[in-house]
């Protein structure tokens, strides 16, 4: 078990709230998912090498912004990394006919690694980083209750055509709060089986497959864990009354200021630059 850490919550940034009482901290939530989520169709849509890099330095200064330590940006990612090493192998070896301009480097079989292939890998992993840092900024720096009526406010058009814009927004949310619970339960049934004389991740970091098999025999019982906390939301739920479907007053009231405007104006102007700015392969 050595070189095994079970401290998986402190891997975990999506879905926590941490107020440092920031100017990103006290925007208003439905300017700040409306940021949010240009930012990441910029990104999402860059594919140059000093675009991406650029919007990397841009993900870690919003931490700065927030008063956040980019430590918690870099926990974040580190459970993505072998995700991110199994995604670059299979584009590697399976995307070569899409990125196949550029200089060849490798031509074997059916193995063909081009400049522009290993172009796409960097460009795929920078995009991975950076859209967990600004989910990690969003929910770190935005309560579940302010996401919610962010989300509900932005969406409130579509009850024109009966879209479920509440219950959709509830449970956006839901989903985002239970991944550090799901997290505390998994790392306490780790805990709990390694007294046991059970083994987690030993060997080499990099043997994804082993240290895989070695998580396998707790995926049920947390599967049973998770829907007994579903079970507990909904008692608790019917249990003040919750109807879905029904009319429901909101206590706070969202008002834009000045400065949120400002900020949601500098994203769209950072996004128009990302995009239309010709930076270098």
């Amino acid at each position: 078990m050595a070189g095994f850490e079970f401290e998986l919550t402190r891997n975990i940034t999506i879905g926590q709230y941490l107020p440092t009482g920031s100017l990103i901290h006290r925007m208003d939530p439905r300017m700040k998912l409306l940021a949010f989520t240009i930012l990441v169709i910029a990104m999402a849509i860059c594919d140059t090498y000093g675009g991406n890099i650029i919007a990397l330095a841009f993900a870690c200064y919003l931490f700065y912004m927030s008063r956040i330590p980019i430590s918690y940006g870099l926990s974040g990612v580190k459970p993505a990394v072998p995700f991110i090493l199994i995604l670059a192998v299979l584009q590697l070896l399976f995307y070569s006919e899409i990125a196949s301009g550029g200089t060849v480097f490798v031509d074997y079989g059916f193995i063909l690694i081009t400049s522009d292939s290993v172009r796409l890998v960097i460009v795929s992993a920078l995009r991975f980083i950076e859209i967990i840092f600004l989910s990690s900024v969003l929910t770190l720096s935005t309560s579940t209750t302010q996401i919610t009526h962010g989300i509900e406010s932005l969406l409130r058009p579509l009850k024109h055509v009966k879209f479920p814009v509440h219950e959709f927004a509830l449970i956006i949310t839901i989903a985002i709060r239970f991944v550090p619970t799901f997290a505390v339960e998994m790392e306490k049934m780790m805990k709990a089986q390694a007294s046991r004389g059970a083994e987690f991740g030993t060997g080499a970091w990099w043997r994804i497959i082993q240290r895989t098999k070695d998580v396998f025999p707790i995926i049920i019982p947390l599967f049973n864990v998770a829907m007994a906390r579903a079970e507990d939301l909904v008692l608790a739920m019917e249990s003040r009354c919750y109807t879905p479907g029904s009319e429901r007053s909101i206590y706070t009231k969202y008002k834009a200021q000045s400065r949120d405007y400002r900020a949601l104006l500098f994203c769209i102007l950072f996004t128009i630059l990302l995009l239309a700015f010709p930076f270098p392969y």
